[in-house]
């Protein structure tokens, strides 16, 4: 049984090792890709839509409710950025119901990844939305001894993000394969059942925590944006 799919090497291109988390990760972008091409090929705005259409629409609506009820802001300025991340985790989860599959989340380097993608979008989202000045005096409020404090903050949510996603992926992949071999027939089948539910419930929780992080850096921006036009 191995712990990460760090460790099992498929083949080498040159003198650079492919291994499965990079194998998988491969899959899941050209699963993402294929469907986005197939779905997005036949959109039409004339009724009725396709069964495919109608399902990406009613996708795209629930990540935009989501993104506004949680940031209280436009949703549209976020929906590429969070809506690529909650489909890169949720397409990896659910495809672990497939043998051999071993969804990338259950490597350490690909969480820590996606958590460095919003650790780089927190200041890029929170300067469109501030402006320089405003997003870096954010760093010394109430007095510039909290710079230290607020940077240290700032890493060790990211490393608490990526750390929580690869536990909760890595512990579930593991109980499965122990039980596999204690108890080989229908207990282990309700523990991966149980599994691929844990790996939906993680890819929301890992989206909302990305857009709280982004939104807190944009929201004084917005709310001043709006108390100037109410006045």
């Amino acid at each position: 049984m191995t712990i990460s799919p760090d460790s099992v090497i498929y083949f080498y291109l040159g003198p650079f090792p492919v291994n499965a988390t990079l194998l998988f990760t491969w899959i899941v972008m050209g699963v993402l890709v294929l469907s986005s091409w197939l779905v997005t090929r036949t959109i039409s705005s004339d009724l009725p839509i396709s069964p495919w259409q109608n399902f990406l629409e009613i996708t795209v609506s629930a990540i935009q409710r989501q993104i506004k009820e949680v940031s209280n802001q436009e949703a549209r300025h976020y929906i590429p950025f969070i809506g690529t991340l909650f489909l890169f985790v949720l397409t990896s989860n659910v495809l672990s119901v497939f043998p051999g599959f071993s969804p990338p989340t259950g490597s350490f380097s690909t969480t820590v990844a996606l958590a460095i993608c919003v650790f780089i979008a927190v200041p890029i989202f929170g300067v469109a939305s501030k402006g320089w000045s405003a997003y870096l005096q954010a760093y010394i409020k109430p007095t510039f001894i909290m710079l230290p404090f607020n940077i240290i903050g700032e890493i060790s949510r990211t490393l608490a993000l990526a750390v929580r996603l690869y536990g909760n992926m890595m512990s579930g992949t593991v109980i499965v394969a122990i039980l596999l071999g204690v108890v080989p027939l229908f207990f282990p089948v309700v523990m991966h059942v149980l599994g691929l539910l844990t790996g939906v419930i993680q890819a929301y929780i890992f989206s909302i925590l990305a857009i709280v992080y982004i939104a807190s850096a944009s929201k004084s921006a917005q709310r001043n944006n709006r108390q100037s036009t109410t006045e």
